[in-house]
Parts: structure tokens; C-alpha cells; sequence
């Protein structure tokens, strides 16, 4: 079998897409997707997306890590889906199901997107842990860094502020907080560094990739834990390794809109 494939990237943050509507979406199976995902052997991805049909969006999006593992919920891929929607739909803006809830793209102008990936969630159950904590202050600490802040935004993540985000070592750190015994269901990593009250910079380590050059959802779990933290006000530039993000926690929706720049790399075919 011979499936038609898109490759495009959101700030590096790198996707191999599959359109299955129509398709039996069950050949992507764990062991393929692994395959399709390495970087020497396969396609090469930080996430591998399905599209699959439904009745109550324009598509359904499903995400999976390269382990062949299921994420919920990923910012950078639903501006990309969002993307093609549109040009496909003749539409300003379309909307996406996930696993982790509906979300909202639409053309924000000069080649960006907006995505409204819904509100954040702060309890304990919701990240979830395995025993109940307050999660605006885990007691997580590594050498130097100050107990961490937890919060769901449609994927579980954990965030610390550091002083300098580019001498942290990710390869080090983040698979034991991923892997740490208080997140029976892993976590991503961020580690954030507030540079002024409307812009931060953030290096991530993503559940089930490593480390990745951009994270949307981690960029707008940075946002929201630096608010309550009291370090930003609810708008600011969240520098990544791959580039820059706009986030806003919109205080009256309790919603969270990142936009942020979509590019297409390629088109091809792979044989199953």
C-alpha cells in the first residue's frame, strides 16, 4: 500500500501529516508510525498526524509521538492542519476535533495563524498526578531550579522558571521529570525564562520526542504558568529555539490563543 503525505513544520516543530479520510486509517499502526517517524529510516518527525473524518468538525485530528505513543493535544500541528483547511476549504478560519477537545484556526494575516486551544486546567486529577499536590508548586526540584508549576492545556505539562533557559541541560533533565513517578501519564518539560513582563524564552522537552526546537502547547503552558505566578501579564512573545510564538490568556473566555507561522516543506508518497 501507497499513502500520500505532507511534511510542513510550525517554528521547526516538524510533522509528517497523513490525510485518511476516505482510507483506512488503521494500517497506521503503532509499529508503522514508528518506522515512518525516524529520522534516519522514515519520513522524520517530532509528531506524526492522522486527519481522519467526523461529523462534528471540519476534520478530526489525531496525534501521535514518534514512540508511536498518542498525544492529546499539539499547537503547532493544529496551525498547520489549519492551514490546509483553509486553502482546501476556501475558508478564513475552520475547526479541528482532537482527543483533547475541539480547536479553532483561523488566518491571522501576513502567512500567520491563530489557534483558541481552549482553557487551561489546574487540579491535581487534571494533569493528572499520582497524589495530590499544589500545582503551583511541586516539589520537583532539580539542582538550582525552584519548585515547578503543573497545568493541562489539553496535554499534561510542567513548568520551571529558570535564569537562563539555554544553559539547561534538556537531554539531562527532561526525561527524569517526564518519567517521574508523579505523572503516571509522563509530562512535557519546559524551562522558562522570564527575559521581561510581555516576553519569555522557552527551551522544551516533549513527552514521547525529546527535544524539540518548538512546542505550542508548552509555549502556551509557559504563558499561563508565568501569569500565575505573577512574572507576565496575560499577552507575551514566547521565544523558542525554532522562533516566536505569540500567546494571549484571554481573561474572560479563560481561552488560549497562540499564533504563530505555518510552512509546508514537502509532498511525497510512502510505501506500507
Amino acid at each position: 500500500m501507497t499513502l500520500p503525505f505532507i511534511k510542513m513544520h510550525g517554528l521547526g516543530n516538524d510533522f509528517a501529516i497523513f490525510d485518511m479520510r476516505g482510507r483506512d486509517a488503521g494500517v497506521l499502526d503503532t509499529d508503522v508510525i514508528r518506522r515512518l517517524s525516524d529520522r534516519k529510516t522514515g519520513i522524520g518527525c517530532d509528531q506524526f498526524i492522522v486527519l481522519e473524518e467526523t461529523k462534528h468538525a471540519d476534520v478530526f485530528m489525531r496525534i501521535f509521538n514518534t514512540d508511536g505513543s498518542q498525544a492529546e493535544a499539539c499547537g503547532n500541528a493544529a496551525r498547520c492542519v489549519g492551514a490546509l483547511l483553509c486553502e482546501e476549504l476556501g475558508k478564513d478560519a475552520v475547526t479541528i476535533e482532537t482527543v483533547a477537545g475541539m480547536r479553532y484556526a483561523e488566518k491571522a494575516g501576513d502567512g500567520l495563524y491563530t489557534v483558541n486551544m481552549g482553557a487551561p486546567r489546574w487540579g491535581w486529577q487534571e494533569i493528572p498526578l499520582s497524589e495530590e499536590q499544589d500545582t503551583d508548586s511541586l516539589a520537583l526540584p532539580l539542582p538550582g531550579v525552584d519548585k515547578a508549576l503543573a497545568v493541562n492545556v489539553g496535554n499534561p505539562h510542567v513548568v520551571f522558571f529558570v535564569e537562563n533557559a539555554a544553559k539547561v541541560p534538556l537531554e539531562e533533565w527532561g526525561p527524569a521529570v517526564e518519567n517521574h513517578a508523579l505523572f503516571p501519564e509522563r509530562t512535557n518539560v519546559e524551562f522558562v525564562e522570564v527575559q521581561a513582563r510581555n516576553k519569555l524564552r522557552m527551551r522544551v522537552w516533549e513527552r514521547g520526542a525529546g527535544v524539540t526546537r518548538a512546542c505550542g502547547s508548552g509555549a502556551c503552558a509557559a504563558l499561563v504558568c508565568a501569569v500565575r505566578a505573577g512574572k507576565t501579564g496575560r499577552t507575551a512573545e514566547i521565544i523558542l529555539d525554532g522562533g516566536t510564538l505569540s500567546i494571549t490568556w484571554d481573561d474572560e473566555t479563560d481561552s488560549i490563543m497562540m499564533t504563530g507561522p505555518v510552512a509546508e516543506v514537502f509532498r511525497g508518497d510512502v510505501s506500507l
